[in-house]
């Protein structure tokens, strides 16, 4: 079915995350850390024992600003390296004890965020907005597959005819 292009979308889009961003780093700055160190924990609290390296894919992060931010949960006591039994070059990553509360808290400081966010919005709204982003996200992430794909096919193609 055609759309037509709406030139607001993506301003509408990227301000709306901007915003969020700034809102859920100003909330986590109550509780004594940044938003991306809250990422962090979040990550590990859904999959413990990840490499530092699966940490900064999953966070589009560079290595080295991953490293900075797992140094400071580290010295805070919130989370732990431990060695790989099977490749003693890697790290894993773990929360601690001592972070299983403040996990709590910020899943309090989540929801928080989240009544904020969708205020004014019935639950059938918040659940057709749900469904409509992830529409788009599925969209953007076959985009980006067929864009991968090609790029994989046309340095065949020059490998092969170049």
């Amino acid at each position: 079915m055609p759309h037509t292009t709406n030139p607001d979308f993506l301003f509408a889009l990227f301000e709306t995350q901007r915003l969020l961003r700034l809102y859920a780093d100003k909330q986590a700055q109550r509780h004594g850390l940044t938003k991306a160190q809250w990422a962090v924990l979040a990550k590990l609290e859904r999959t413990e024992g990840l490499k530092q390296t699966e940490v900064a894919d999953l966070m589009d992060m560079a290595p080295i600003t991953l490293t900075r931010l797992i140094d400071k949960l580290c010295d805070s006591g919130l989370i732990e390296r431990r060695g790989d039994p099977a490749d003693r070059r890697i790290n894993r990553l773990y929360l601690t004890d001592a972070a299983k509360p403040l996990m709590a808290t910020l899943a309090t400081l989540r929801g928080e965020i989240t009544r904020t966010a969708l205020s004014g919005l019935g639950d059938g709204a918040i659940h057709e907005l749900v469904g409509q982003l992830e529409t788009v996200k599925d969209n953007i992430r076959d985009a980006l597959q067929g864009a991968t794909a090609g790029k994989t096919t046309n340095r065949i193609k020059d490998a092969r005819y170049g």
